[in-house]
């Protein structure tokens, strides 16, 4: 609206300086014409004694007078063809803006097609067939995928954060506020809408109502939205795709979610750590078990070393929360988390189900095992989470008397952690696109520690998929101690160390750590000063 604003203002004073010059040059005009020509012996009155005097001023009064005559047709012609130019620009000028008013309302489809100009609306259209709305597109290499961001009524959960460096804030520029406001308005008007169901006794949405968005924006197309709602029953949402193009927002699609049975298959490699696997298991029982219960747990465990201590937490937890839906595999070979993932994935026998590759120092809430779905379809979506990943506890709560509870330590500040967006090992899809579109799934070939998700990403990013890749809000990196063994290889070696100087502390929390040394010499003077007299 602001835009058409501006446009109107843009308009009008050029308008009123038009008509100001018509009107001037009419003047000059007529005054040119009423001015006699020729010379001063021409425009000399005759003498009254000359023989042709009398004559001869009839004579030029009549020439003057046809003259006049002429010059006034001739400006009423050029005032006749300026006033239907003005009158054309003014209808132009009206066109417009009707076209934007009604551009602006519910959607473009409601406008009126006689004031929205074909090869206009055949452009917005064309925009929408270019972005990844119905489908994807088949991307050169991960660098070349375009994140989303989420956000809720209260806070945008951002990757590029620019000066302020806050993975998570409140949206402090007024165009990126306004921006998301005008979507979640549009969405509850197209949810609240009498067509938009079939069902006349649909209730009414509001905005708390609303669940959490993602967005992005391709700069040569425009922005995406999906904005998620609750349902009127458990289990169930209603999902609002808008699409912006570089002019008014238009309404995609509004559907019905049913996630009711949607069954999630969590699948974790694992070799030992079984202390690892114990907090785990307490934040599965909780969040999985408890909370969502629809929910089935693969572990693939590489070798015998404390595996009896693994598997007695599996049946305990099992015993405890009546928890049936587990499956345990075991192999006598050396740790492979790709082979571990692809195992667990093509050993279900069931229907289609989502696979979450996960690892066992993650911790996850029931509100991302939701989204996980949510972001997920066969044949056309799958999902990579960029999570949250937590710096060494004993850094950041080194000035406390005691380290926080596991559940307080989870806040996303830039003084806890980071988005991990260089990873991409946990995912979800369906099982059907990993059998085939992913032809063959990891790359078994690789052994230990990292390489084996980027390979299946690239995978995803070379079909015509939907990759949705955006920060979430409930996934977790929980920090462990990292060693990076001497038997990678060079590349997995350097891609481990990468990760380990990450996950220590922040940048300023390192750089105390460096200089602290510097830190106390200085506070040391500073006492001897303040003791001198």
């Amino acid at each position: 609206k602001m835009m058409v604003r501006r446009g109107l203002s843009a308009w009008l004073p050029r308008l009123v300086i038009l008509l100001l010059v018509l009107c001037s040059a009419v003047s000059v005009l007529y005054m040119l014409a009423c001015t006699p020509k020729g010379t001063d012996e021409q425009l000399a009155f005759p003498w009254a004694n000359s023989p042709t005097g009398k004559e001869g001023y009839q004579a030029i009064l009549q020439e003057r007078e046809e003259q006049h005559r002429n010059y006034i047709n001739s400006l009423k012609k050029q005032i006749a063809q300026l006033k239907d130019e003005l009158q054309e620009r003014s209808e132009q000028l009206k066109s417009l803006q009707d076209h934007y008013t009604d551009s602006l309302g519910p959607g473009l489809e409601h406008s009126n097609p006689e004031k929205t100009p074909a090869d206009l609306l055949q452009f917005l259209r064309s925009q929408i067939d270019r972005a990844e709305v119905h489908a994807g597109a088949k991307l050169p290499t991960e660098y070349a995928a375009v994140p989303f961001e989420s956000f809720t009524l209260q806070k945008v959960y951002q990757l590029e954060t620019g000066l302020t460096r806050h993975p998570e804030e409140k949206p402090v520029r007024k165009d990126k506020r306004d921006e998301l406001v005008e979507a979640i308005e549009l969405a509850l008007e197209t949810l609240n809408s009498p067509d938009s169901d079939s069902n006349t006794n649909h209730p009414m949405y509001a905005a708390s109502d609303f669940i959490e968005g993602i967005y992005r924006t391709e700069k040569d197309k425009g922005t995406l939205y999906e904005l998620t709602f609750k349902g009127d029953r458990p289990h169930t949402f209603r999902r609002v795709v808008l699409f912006r193009p570089f002019g008014p927002i238009m309404k995609v699609k509004n559907e019905n979610l049913n996630m009711a049975n949607t069954l999630i298959n969590i699948v974790v490699p694992l070799a030992k750590r079984a202390g690892k696997f114990r907090q785990f298991m307490q934040n599965f029982r909780e969040m999985g078990i408890e909370q969502d219960g629809r929910i089935h747990l693969t572990v693939v465990y590489f070798g015998k070393e404390q595996m009896n201590e693994v598997k007695a937490i599996l049946e305990n937890t099992s015993k405890s929360a009546n928890f049936k839906n587990f499956t345990f595999i075991q192999l006598n070979e050396e740790f492979s988390r790709g082979k571990g993932l692809d195992i667990g994935a093509r050993v279900w026998k069931g229907s289609n189900v989502v696979l979450f590759f996960c690892d066992v120092d993650i911790y996850f809430t029931a509100e991302f095992l939701n989204t996980c779905r949510l972001n997920t379809q066969p044949g056309k979506k799958v999902f990579y989470p960029v999570l949250f990943s937590q710096y060494n506890p004993s850094i950041i709560y080194g000035h406390h008397s005691s380290i926080p509870s596991l559940e307080h330590q989870l806040v996303i500040k830039k003084e806890t952690g980071f988005w991990r967006d260089f990873g991409f090992g946990m995912t979800c899809q369906y099982r059907s696109d990993f059998i085939n579109i992913a032809q063959g799934g990891f790359d078994l070939d690789i052994k230990g520690w990292g390489g084996e998700d980027v390979h299946l990403y690239r995978k995803y990013l070379h079909s015509n998929l939907i990759v949705v890749r955006t920060p979430v809000r409930g996934l977790f990196h929980l920090w462990h101690e990292k060693h990076c063994p001497d038997e990678l290889s060079p590349e997995q070696y350097k891609m481990c160390m990468q990760s380990k100087a990450m996950n220590e502390a922040s940048h300023g929390q390192l750089g105390m750590l460096v200089f602290r040394h510097e830190i106390d010499a200085h506070l040391r003077k500073q006492k001897t000063s303040s003791k001198k007299p």
